[in-house]
């Protein structure tokens, strides 16, 4: 199994969806994860880092902010180049914050619904490996 170099930002509030993202992404040969439980702890570590996140996967339904604001953060410091939202919301209302992430500007790759399909995450992913393996 190849070992990718991507630094990946997870954040997650439900702790069986943080575990279980980290499991299927490592079972891709992700070893450089960085979980968060919400978007405070994610800001902080993201402050901290040495180099930005090559990619955020983020929940759009976080306790203390909404993760397409935590995206633009993470873009307008320059903390991020990439992101990728995960959400149980229904397809519409993903669909909608696409857009909206497009009228922003912000590096949004797609979106993930939940519960997570290995396949789904590995298209999204893709154009990333091929750039940092």
């Amino acid at each position: 199994m190849p070992n990718y170099l991507l630094r990946i930002l997870l954040v997650e509030d439900h702790p069986f969806q943080l575990l279980a993202t980290q499991c299927l992404l490592r079972s891709f040969g992700f070893a450089r994860l960085t979980p968060a439980e919400n978007a405070e702890q994610a800001i902080c570590l993201m402050s901290r880092a040495e180099e930005p996140f090559d990619i955020i996967l983020c929940d759009q339904c976080l306790p203390d902010l909404p993760g397409l604001e935590l995206i633009e953060i993470a873009s307008r410091r320059r903390f991020t180049t990439t992101a990728i939202l995960l959400s149980g919301l229904p397809v519409a209302e993903l669909a909608s914050l696409i857009s909206q992430a497009a009228d922003r500007g912000l590096p949004l790759l797609g979106y993930l619904s939940k519960p997570l399909n290995k396949n789904e995450l590995a298209h999204l992913l893709c154009p990333l490996l091929k750039l940092k393996m």
